[in-house]
């Protein structure tokens, strides 16, 4: 395939990329600092710094993972290694479907998800592509099902750890000393926890994905 007549769609794919990028930004990253700013903690500003550096460098060293099962888990790519540029088109009309309705839902504020929008869309190019067979259900399905067992769990695991904090912490006469006691543990496993997600999901920009598992838990 020539590819240089094909350079244009490239260049528009990079103009879009970018609008998606903006769009994320403008809804998903509410999750990562509402309750920051919310609280007080950092201001509107700096939230949008920290973000800027800090979302960009993650997407970078640590969005491997999730890159490859947006680009091929969820659709056969094989299916079109005789039609590669409609993969091409379908690829950027997905970017487009999911920048714009994101765009649209935060001028809205409805709380939708980035993750939501490029999934469906890219399902339904190829759909629209070449029928079902392109779409790796099974895929979908586990995608589909951490959708509502992540918030489940996340529900179940905040009432527990607020039960405790409410028992061990607030209903003593003087919280503030155990409260202090706490927050170190609290601190320590919150770190734990997202270093042992992060080295255990892989990052092959920084070779993490070579690590062994009993290493992964030791660090």
């Amino acid at each position: 395939m020539e590819l240089e007549s094909y350079l244009w769609m490239v260049v528009i794919g990079f103009i879009i990329a970018f609008i998606l990028a903006f769009s994320v930004g403008a809804n998903d990253v509410a999750n990562s600092f509402g309750t920051a700013v919310g609280s007080g903690v950092v201001t509107l500003r700096q939230a949008c710094i920290l973000a800027s550096i800090f979302e960009t460098l993650g997407s970078i060293l640590l969005g491997a993972k999730v890159g490859e099962t947006i680009r091929k888990g969820i659709i056969d790519v094989s299916l079109y290694n005789d039609t590669v540029p409609v993969l091409m088109a379908g690829e950027v009309s997905a970017m487009v479907g999911s920048a714009v309705w994101q765009l649209i839902a935060s001028f809205l504020k409805l709380p939708i998800s980035g993750t939501h929008c490029i999934v469906g869309s890219t399902i339904g190019f190829s759909m629209v592509a070449i029928g079902t067979r392109g779409v790796q259900w099974m895929q979908l399905v586990k995608i589909v099902a951490s959708w509502f067992i992540s918030p489940l769990l996340s529900g179940l695991m905040s009432g527990l750890l607020f039960f405790l904090i409410r028992y061990f912490i607030l209903s003593k006469d003087d919280p503030v000393p155990n409260g202090l006691r706490a927050l170190p543990l609290f601190y320590a496993s919150t770190i734990g926890i997202n270093t042992f997600s992060i080295m255990y999901t892989g990052a092959p920009l920084l070779g993490l994905e070579m690590l062994p598992v009993w290493s992964i838990a030791l660090i």
